[in-house]
């Protein structure tokens, strides 16, 4: 499912893991409390200046996981021919760092785009509480 954010011809570029956390937030928010009980994970694909080209949904999981594979994260960097990708997902339980799951499929995907030739900028996790978690400004992408 694609995630409409801005008014057509309007580009949204990003700087930053907060506004990419703003941003999401904002989509949950939006989201009946049962639905943002379930762990989210979204692709936010960009063009060569960081606009964004498209968000999309790419997983819809349960209160503390979700089934991520390189073929459904990548398949829309492909048809919209993005030049990077930032993934994101949500904790429901408000912690922010992240699992031994989320290291692994983080390096999956990171491999996933150094073959593909579209780069993995950062993965953001994401929690109500907490605020956000991003595996580039610690180092771990």
């Amino acid at each position: 499912m694609e995630i409409k954010i801005a008014e057509k011809n309007r580009k949204i570029s990003i700087t930053n893991p907060k506004e990419i956390s703003d941003l999401l937030q904002k989509v949950l928010k939006a989201e009946p409390k049962s639905e943002r009980m379930k762990e989210h994970f979204w692709g936010i694909y960009l063009n060569s200046r960081n606009d964004i080209i498209k968000i999309e949904l790419i997983g819809l999981g349960i209160l503390n996981a979700n089934l991520i594979h390189p073929r459904e994260t990548y398949a829309p960097a492909l048809e919209s021919r993005a030049e990077s990708l930032i993934i994101s997902h949500n904790h429901p339980s408000g912690d922010t760092e992240p699992s031994e799951d989320d290291l692994a499929i983080t390096k999956r995907l990171v491999e996933a785009g150094k073959i593909l030739g579209v780069r993995l900028q950062d993965h953001i996790i994401i929690s109500e509480e907490k605020g956000f978690y991003s595996f580039q400004e610690h180092k771990l992408i």
